[in-house]
């Protein structure tokens, strides 16, 4: 499944940046899709991270817990930072947009997770719970 959606998520990156380059003139809007696509990229990439070591054997006992944490939180700022941004570009100033900084905090917080699996990896089969 996370390798399902870090692959949807990098394509979705790409297409917005064609978008913006391609299909968009206003400057701020083309700034906005530009800082979203970096941010989704990066986290669809994170995503593969999080597929590749639930695949092989980091996702067992405790950390996979953190492990599907980590995933959902990049997900869901994907969802809500980088939507925001792209809703911000294409149609103004919204309501909406003030779920962005929430997105920004579901990143954050998918990246302590995921470091709280290595801390569990470097521990040691006896302190994973695998």
């Amino acid at each position: 499944m996370w390798l399902v959606l870090a692959a949807l998520s990098g394509g979705v990156a790409v297409a917005t940046g064609a978008y913006a380059s391609h299909g968009l003139g206003d400057p701020r809007a083309v700034e906005l899709f530009r800082i979203a696509g970096q941010y989704q990229m990066w986290h669809a990439l994170g995503l593969g991270g999080v597929a590749a070591l639930a695949r092989f054997g980091a996702g067992e006992g405790r950390a996979g817990w953190l492990l599907a944490v980590a995933g959902w939180c990049f997900v869901a700022g994907t969802v809500l930072f980088c939507g925001a941004l792209y809703l911000l570009a294409i149609q103004g100033p919204s309501p909406l947009g003030a779920v962005a900084p929430v997105g920004g905090i579901a990143f954050m917080v998918g990246w302590l997770a995921l470091a709280g699996v290595g801390v569990r990896w470097m521990a040691g089969p006896a302190r994973n719970g695998g």
